[in-house]
């Protein structure tokens, strides 16, 4: 490692500090533009920004008053924030910290369903009532509480869930960003929670990102011109002599995210390097910062990714040097969950290197016990200098102030009905109606008549969660019923109530199968849900190694019936196929929870006249092909099928891009290796490049995909079986018991599955033939293995069923995640029948188990 003193100014106004970083790079491996410098900014490159004073004369004497009275573990109490569940409010007694926030996954207390207004407001009451005691050594100062709020208060039950913001970038339109950032925030507040975790400012370059649809769109124009919208819509207009930015008003802090250059990683990597110049820094990732800064953001973020190999976390030239000093920010900075831990040297528990930089409050969901502990000897011995303890605490006390969480008043805070409000239900319709984009319309089959009937198709068709992406209830928004989103619509039933109400009718029939007469059919299908690196992909091919969904339309157009696709996605996918076998094809991106705009769209009147034209327009450019992940407008060699900003309507005002007009390539541009990392076995057959084969200690017989029977010596053979009313669609698995044999699945890359361990499963639809009558092991990787036997016992003979097995659980047996060449083993050496119909990974983990390891 290689360890570069930096000499930064400006901490509380005139602390000069002395920071460390490791950056482990060489000086020949600096990408251009960076003059020579890996990871350091030069502020003086930078913009000059018009922040607002958060505070004014009166309120920093308070605060000044407040600092005097304060203990050490008090100021360092404020730097802290814990996840609720590891949380009760006695612990504040002992442990004084600033801030609480519910993680994705987390409930409030006593309510693990995160029903309803009533168990939140309960849980930040109870929080505030102890930090807020009257007690000899205390200085009573309330939490802020934080959620990510990301597309709505999308953690509450009931909450209104307006589209993703890929789908809000389509819309194109400022004024609707304020406004759903003022309902969000009223919903919010409700919930007795003070602080939303956006906007995200990131502005994706690469689409294999998992957290494209996080982001407005490629284009840093617009991103520039939403960042201050919605930050305005979310705290009030700013002003400097009133105090519209108060919960008392209905309104929240923002926190701009993720400094810096989160949507620039290579290869669209979760928490990965931007190596860009530092003007490509500045002219595309930093675009969002400045209006939201001038428009009064109170908190800004951290990224979890670096830039030039230098950890965001760790990096003071851009946290203090720009961020503070450069463009005069005085809210407060917060980590991402344990990103702090990430930067060289550091734990969760230890990183003064971070603060030093410039972190303010440090998001230590679990160990924030041992960090308030280690914090407050590091201020004592001098580690940590109290100068940047003191302004550390001061610009987080500025923001409490600023929110009015001093006063306790609170008079939206309880009232249930602000949740999924009619209102607010209707902007989040018109906010789905105008993300939607029209890219496909042959032969001018939309808008469909409203009494015509119409079948329903595809698995998005009647799912609220599906529709709504991931951040929805749950971290990854998968485990979702519809019965979990009481205010929403399906798009089933938005097509349902719209063609009933003109004498039409819409026939839900999710595999297509139903024979009944109809005059269209829609299919909803897409992408399912994902947050964060679980979102990676290789290449932008959809559904690599398993068209199902292609499957289903041809056969819909095989019966003579007109196909209009509806697209769910959280990115510009690849799908020429998909394309050339629908009539109409609508990009969806994830609308939310009202459904019902889709039908207000694709649904004419009687006559076949539009009720509502489409208006949304791509804010990402759709690719030609799978290979095309990094397809930004005016990069060299930009050739997408549909480029940023195209999108047809009824009104004839663009026109169809010109390859159209003929089949579209259905040459993907990748090789299957390349692109199906996750699914071995579907429907009767491995995808490429995957394959199974028989194995008996050292000897391998393959499989073929052509419904053979296979044995591997005496001990284990293979022949196909009917499955899930198909024709061999299954593999049936009979050991004698004469030696240990295992089927496998080979043939691929070596995969790097460390990184979907948190939040993805392995997903075996199985068959018991006959009872194990000894172990029976499933293992991903070399090395580690988990016993299935009690739940192969516990399942009735003969009937189809499915299990979930966490990745986590294979890491935590010992397996090495990062270098997967056989991602999965079954095995035993005893007598046993077992049919297959499934081997894949998927991200609902809502049911997944942990089998016991076996030694």
């Amino acid at each position: 490692m290689k360890l570069r003193t930096i000499l930064l100014s400006g901490l509380a106004g005139s602390l000069t500090a002395g920071l460390l970083f490791c950056t482990g790079i060489n000086a020949a491996s600096v990408p251009p533009g960076s003059d020579g410098k890996a990871g350091i900014a030069d502020p003086a490159r930078w913009p000059v920004v018009s922040a607002p004073r958060l505070a004014d004369a009166a309120t920093e004497a308070k605060i000044t008053a407040m600092l005097s009275r304060m203990s050490v573990e008090e100021k360092v109490g404020q730097m802290i924030q814990a996840d609720l569940p590891s949380i009760r409010p006695s612990d504040l007694r002992d442990y004084p910290l600033g801030s609480v926030l519910a993680g994705g996954d987390s409930a409030p207390f006593n309510a693990p369903d995160r029903s309803g207004v009533g168990p939140w407001v309960e849980t930040a009451r109870a929080l505030r009532a102890v930090a807020l005691e009257q007690r000899p050594g205390h200085e009573p100062i309330p939490l802020i509480f934080g959620i990510d709020a990301v597309h709505g208060n999308s953690n509450v039950v009931g909450a209104t869930l307006f589209p993703h913001n890929i789908g809000l970038g389509a819309a194109n339109d400022p004024d609707l960003i304020r406004r759903i950032g003022a309902a969000t925030a009223v919903e919010t507040a409700a919930a007795g929670i003070d602080w939303a975790f956006a906007p995200t400012l990131a502005v994706p370059q690469d689409d294999r990102w998992g957290r494209t649809y996080e982001g407005y769109s490629e284009d840093p124009d617009l991103v520039r011109r939403y960042a201050g919208a919605m930050v305005e819509g979310l705290q009030g207009a700013f002003s400097a002599g009133g105090n519209d930015s108060a919960v008392q008003k209905g309104r929240v802090a923002a926190s701009a995210k993720h400094f810096l250059g989160d949507g620039g990683t290579r290869n669209g990597i979760d928490q990965g390097d931007t190596a860009v110049g530092e003007d490509t820094l500045i002219r595309i990732h930093a675009a969002g910062y400045k209006p939201a800064i001038e428009a009064g953001a109170m908190t800004v973020m951290v990224s979890f990714s670096s830039w030039q190999g230098v950890k965001m976390h760790g990096n003071g030239t851009l946290l203090t040097g720009v961020l503070k000093d450069r463009w005069g920010f005085d809210g407060f900075v917060i980590s991402d969950w344990n990103g702090h831990a990430q930067v060289p040297g550091c734990t969760e528990d230890d990183c003064v290197a971070a603060i030093m930089a410039g972190i303010d409050m440090l998001m230590v969901p679990y160990d924030w016990k041992a960090l308030f502990k280690t914090m407050v000897a590091q201020v004592k011995e001098g580690t940590i200098p109290m100068a940047r303890l003191d302004d550390a605490v001061r610009r987080i006390l500025r923001v409490k102030f600023r929110l009015g969480l001093f006063e306790t008043a609170r008079p939206l805070e309880g009232q249930a009905a602000l949740l999924g409000s009619e209102d607010h239900r209707a902007l989040a319709r018109e906010a789905a109606a105008k993300s939607l984009v029209l890219l496909k319309n042959q032969g001018n089959i939309l808008p469909l008549k409203g009494n015509v009937r119409v079948l329903v198709a595809g698995s998005g068709a009647d799912d609220i969660g599906r529709q709504s992406g991931g951040w929805s209830l749950s971290w990854q928004g998968t485990g979702n019923k519809n019965s979990d989103f009481p205010n929403a619509q399906s798009i089933f039933a938005g097509l349902k109530q719209t063609l009933t109400a003109q004498g039409g009718e819409a026939i839900l029939s999710v595999d297509g199968s139903a024979k009944d007469k109809v005059d269209a059919a829609i299919v909803v299908f897409g992408e399912t849900p994902y947050a964060e690196g679980q979102g990676d992909i290789p290449t932008l091919e959809y559904q690599p190694g398993d068209k199902a969904d292609l499957a289903l339309l041809k056969n819909l157009r095989a019966r003579g019936i007109p196909v209009v696709s509806v697209f769910l996605s959280g990115r510009p996918l690849w799908v020429n196929p998909e394309i050339n076998a629908s009539d109409a094809f609508v990009a969806a991106f994830l609308p939310g929870s009202e459904g019902g705009a889709v039908a207000d769209i694709l649904i004419g009147d009687k006559d076949g006249k539009p009720r509502r034209d489409f208006q949304g327009r791509l804010s990402f450019s759709w690719p030609d092909n799978a290979a095309q992940a990094v397809l930004n407008q005016g990069q060299p060699g930009y050739a997408p099928l549909f480029p940023l900003g195209y999108g047809l309507d009824y009104a004839g005002r663009s026109k169809p891009v010109a390859a159209l007009a003929r089949p579209l390539s259905e040459l993907s541009g990748v090789s299957p290796a390349s692109a199906n990392t996750d699914t071995w076995f579907v429907r009767g057959r491995n995808p490429a490049p995957w394959a199974f084969a028989l194995r008996q200690g050292a000897v391998q017989v393959p499989v073929g995909n052509d419904g053979s029977t296979v044995t591997v010596g005496e001990a284990l053979s293979l022949r196909p079986v009917d499955a899930g009313g198909l024709q061999g669609a299954g593999r049936a698995l009979s050991w004698t018991g004469k030696g240990d044999a295992a089927l496998a699945v080979t043939g691929g890359p070596l995969l790097d599955l460390d990184r979907l361990s948190l939040g993805n499963a392995l997903l075996i639809d199985y068959r018991v033939d006959r009872a194990p009558e000894g172990i029976v092991r499933v293992a991903m990787g070399r090395g580690a293995a988990l016993d299935l036997t009690p739940t192969l016992r516990l399942a009735p003979a003969g009937q189809w069923r499915s299990v979930k097995l966490r990745l986590s659980c294979f890491k935590q047996a010992g397996a090495d995640l990062k270098k997967v060449d056989t991602p999965f083993t079954l095995a035993t050496g005893a007598p046993a029948g077992l049919s297959i119909a499934t081997v894949r990974i998927v991200s609902d983990v809502s049911d997944a188990i942990c089998p016991a390891a076996i030694p």
